[in-house]
């Protein structure tokens, strides 16, 4: 948690080992690199001008990743190399936006090793408003991954029905949704968003134990109390008839990997598609805002 260089190294070695398996696409929980801030509920995060929670932020901005910088040149080389697929969830911190604002970012990488699209967290839930801002519809993309047409979200993103559309508009089939962590997130919201899209929904979610902390930030002082597990997993995969092809894994790090068949999502389709024959464009639209949001643009240069 906060050492960007070290979870990195984990994601990469992560990497291999689906490359192994036969993967065509890894994803990761929401925040992985460099954490989420669990901090921010466990030390009281709200408190104004706390020189505790401008330590703790100072961390994270330092930790933080900066794409500009090429801080994620490592995991598009493991992309490359196996010609695989990437989606790694990403505190960013962006320096078209200043360099100092966090953002959580769902970095898309492609097989060849791109960074195809960054989608920018739409608004931090609850406590997260107190360390990240609220990002743009820029990344609400999809991306074509052999015979599939694969998305994300982020956390309560994907909780959001017009967000949601805006995907399954683009002709999504893979959903991936990107988690901190805990089982009670996705047991019952993988299952739905897959039989609402008849799409394959893969959720990823990441782990926080007591033992998970680094020393390294007590001796900088950031202590947080942490006697429980504050991320459990949860990561599953659930068909296009919305049931279990992987059921919710919890408090086990490891990779996992499923098959999946496009013919699937087409037998689903047969009685309702969502953006197709199930859809009423003529009643109703969505408009979807996809510029990225700046403070300033420069004429003339």
């Amino acid at each position: 948690m906060l050492e960007r260089e070290k979870t990195l190294e984990k994601v990469i070695d992560a990497i291999d080992e689906a490359a192994t398996q036969g993967a065509k696409l890894v994803a990761f929980g929401e925040a992985l690199v460099p954490g989420y801030p669990f901090w921010v509920e466990r030390t009281n995060g709200a408190v104004f001008e706390s020189s505790l929670q401008k330590a703790w932020h100072s961390r994270y901005q330092a930790q933080a990743i900066c794409i500009e910088d090429g801080d994620l040149n490592p995991i598009c080389e493991a992309a490359r190399t196996h010609q695989l697929a990437v989606y790694l969830g990403v505190m960013e911190r962006p320096q078209s936006r200043g360099g100092h604002s966090l953002y959580a970012s769902l970095v898309y990488i492609d097989s060849v090793g791109q960074i195809a699209s960054v989608h920018r967290k739409l608004m931090p839930t609850y406590e997260e408003r107190l360390v990240w801002s609220p990002g743009d519809g820029n990344g609400l993309v999809t991306h074509r991954l052999e015979e599939f047409t694969v998305g994300g979200l982020n956390c309560w993103e994907n909780w959001m029905p017009l967000v949601r559309s805006a995907l399954y508009a683009q002709g999504e089939n893979l959903h991936v949704a990107v988690w901190p962590g805990n089982r009670r997130n996705t047991v019952d919201l993988t299952r739905h968003i897959a039989r609402e899209s008849r799409s394959y929904v893969m959720s990823v979610s990441g782990l926080m134990r007591p033992g998970d902390l680094p020393t390294s930030l007590a001796e900088q002082g950031l202590d947080m109390p942490l006697d429980t597990t504050a991320a459990d997993g949860g990561s599953c995969i659930a068909g296009p008839d919305g049931e279990w092809v992987i059921a919710p894994v919890t408090d086990d790090e490891c990779v996992r990997v499923a098959d999946i068949s496009l013919d699937q999502v087409r037998r689903e389709r047969q009685n309702f598609d969502p953006s197709g024959h199930y859809s009423r464009p003529d009643v109703t639209r969505l408009v979807v805002d996809r510029s990225r949001q700046q403070i300033a643009h420069f004429e003339g240069e």
